[in-house]
């Protein structure tokens, strides 16, 4: 039986991509809300929420963007051009994010510096990424196999738009984490937060959804003639499916449900870009297939991929199993 590789591998970058945003969502969320702390207590409180998970949470990131370079050249050739002003400004968010996580334990004086490094670094990285789809979304121009757009073609109304989205779902994401890890006045805070939150992300969530068939006359088509249209009742009937429990969970007082309904969204929201995609890789003219690197490299990745996803698998839940419960300011985790 012949395995279609490439389009296996186009599955294994979807599921890091999508894995790394649920996973580093929350805790780039947790750094959006960090100034609106009432004190250094909570700070700390939250930085101990998501400082025993964070790397590890990124290692998705790093499969995500091997992966495309390893198994897609042609597409890393040609997003990278087309997106590399956001890309560079998200890892150097992510840069200043990871060395607050250290140095603003290690010093008084500075602890404020680090305390704005730690919300910058998450801010930008999550604005950053949500431009960066953004503009992936609208298509980017190629010619000759190789980007033939400008240097600013990424920027546009629209990914400004996306960009502000992403940034309010990860704060989101961020609020319904600390309303599982904590408690008392931060937990209450950020159940608060996360109604707001939640109502925020829903408008942009539907704006950016609304916008979206009109950026290439192909999507418009895949969602609304047979049988995408099929989709079109299907995926907004799991959005609001998940912004019902989540407005739900957070009347009822409820510690978990909050949290796995902002990730709904998220999941629901990424196949529902995965069916706008379909089979390009690069929107809105480079296929799965032509962007492949040749059969035995294809074979070659997988053997090691298929080993390795297992192995962070195991110990990501590992690692979040032995740091489960709230963090408690006196105890630590219990």
């Amino acid at each position: 039986m012949a395995f279609d590789l490439a389009f296996i591998w186009a599955g294994i970058i979807a599921f890091s991509v999508l894995t790394y945003v649920i996973l580093d969502g929350f805790d780039l969320g947790v750094g959006i809300l960090f100034p609106f702390a009432r004190g250094p207590m909570d700070r700390d409180i939250m930085m101990n929420s998501v400082a025993p998970v964070w790397d590890g949470n990124e290692t998705w990131l790093v499969l995500g963007g091997g992966g495309l370079f390893a198994v897609f050249p042609l597409a890393y050739a040609v997003v990278m051009p087309a997106l590399y002003m956001p890309l560079v400004l998200m890892l150097l968010a992510l840069v200043f994010r990871g060395v607050a996580f250290e140095y603003r334990w290690r010093t008084k004086r500075w602890q404020r510096v680090w305390d704005l490094a730690f919300f910058g670094g998450s801010a930008t990285a999550a604005l950053c990424q949500g431009i960066a789809l953004g503009a992936l979304v609208q298509g980017i121009k190629v010619a000759d196999r190789a980007y033939a757009g400008g240097w600013w073609d990424w920027l546009s109304p629209f990914s400004l738009i996306s960009g502000i989205a992403v940034l309010a779902g990860y704060a989101l994401l961020g609020a319904t984490w600390l309303v599982l890890k904590t408690s008392g006045p931060l937990q209450a805070q950020m159940r608060m937060y996360a109604w707001m939150l939640g109502i925020f992300t829903l408008f942009f969530m539907a704006l950016v959804s609304l916008l979206t068939p009109f950026q290439n006359p192909v999507y418009f088509s895949r969602w609304f003639n047979l049988p995408g249209s099929l989709f079109s009742l299907l995926v907004p009937g799991l959005v609001l499916l998940a912004a019902w429990q989540l407005l739900l969970g957070l009347r009822r007082g409820d510690d978990l449900r909050p949290f796995l309904s902002a990730l709904s969204l998220f999941i629901v929201s990424f196949i529902g870009i995965g069916i706008s995609f379909y089979p390009n890789i690069v929107p809105p003219s480079l296929s799965i297939w032509e962007a492949a690197a040749p059969e035995a490299s294809l074979e070659f990745a997988l053997v090691g991929t298929l080993v390795l996803i297992p192995i962070i698998l195991i110990y990501t839940a590992y690692a979040y199993w032995v740091f489960r419960g709230k963090v408690d300011p006196t105890e630590g985790y219990h």
